[in-house]
């Protein structure tokens, strides 16, 4: 298959024009017009990742490789050897980022994972959940396999709760719920959201984002063989002792 037919199929699945202006979705290294023999699908890609993927394929990531524009290609960067190696192998890459977290990946985590049911808004799930804070805290981490509680408490009964996959710290000024659930919260953010009244619970970014290859997996319908690629969790956890 077509790199461009591969491309409008996802286009029809998650519309690229939904991402943010500060996202970089879409074909990202490679050729429109290069005819593919098979599609991976991972979250992230790394070197050992990209050694299994054979000649002439496809990758599509959920995170792009390239944020910051390029002023050179040489491979002493973490975006740029994985560029140039990709180009050797004749591996074209697509991004699904912002965009399929609208569309599929924050829905997907809010109710099949952590059982919430409500509704999707444009950079959010909103749920009502009535429980206590800290049973809560404790059933999401469950669910979500967490290693860790990073929280923060500022009532003790959450009525409901705004979920954003990923880091999503940068839309706390829209979030109108009593707890906002999601990755990478940062000191300065948690003092903000304890002057805004939000409680927290920080999901983790690999953590809640890890189901994107599993979801772009059962709703991408081609005529090629699809494979999986996992991406191990960058972080390690230890128990230490107070």
């Amino acid at each position: 298959m077509y790199v461009k037919t591969i491309y409008d199929i996802l286009n029809d699945i998650s519309p690229f024009e939904l991402q943010e202006e500060w996202d970089n979705s879409g074909l990202l290294v490679g050729d429109f017009n290069q005819n593919v023999d098979k599609v991976y699908i991972c979250l992230d890609l790394d070197e050992t990742l990209l050694d299994k993927v054979e000649d002439n394929s496809l990758i599509i990531a959920h995170h792009p490789i390239i944020f910051k524009p390029l002023k050179r290609l040489i491979p002493t960067s973490f975006a740029t050897k994985l560029a140039v190696e990709m180009i050797k192998k004749n591996v074209s890459f697509i991004a699904m980022h912002t965009n399929f977290d609208k569309t599929h990946l924050n829905r997907y985590v809010a109710e099949k994972v952590m059982g919430l049911n409500g509704r999707s808004e444009e950079f959010f799930y909103i749920a009502e959940v009535n429980k206590h804070f800290d049973d809560f805290c404790e059933e999401i981490a469950s669910k979500l396999e967490l290693r860790c509680l990073k929280t923060l408490k500022t009532k003790g009964f959450i009525k409901d709760v705004t979920v954003t996959t990923g880091s999503g710290m940068g839309l706390l000024n829209y979030v109108k719920t009593d707890m906002f659930l999601t990755g990478d919260i940062k000191y300065h953010e948690a003092m903000e959201a304890k002057l805004r009244d939000v409680s927290l619970l920080d999901i983790g970014h690999f953590e809640s984002e890890k189901y994107f290859v599993d979801v772009l997996y059962e709703v991408l319908d081609l005529d090629i063989e699809v494979l999986k690629l996992r991406l191990d969790n960058p972080f390690s956890y230890r128990q230490l002792m107070v």
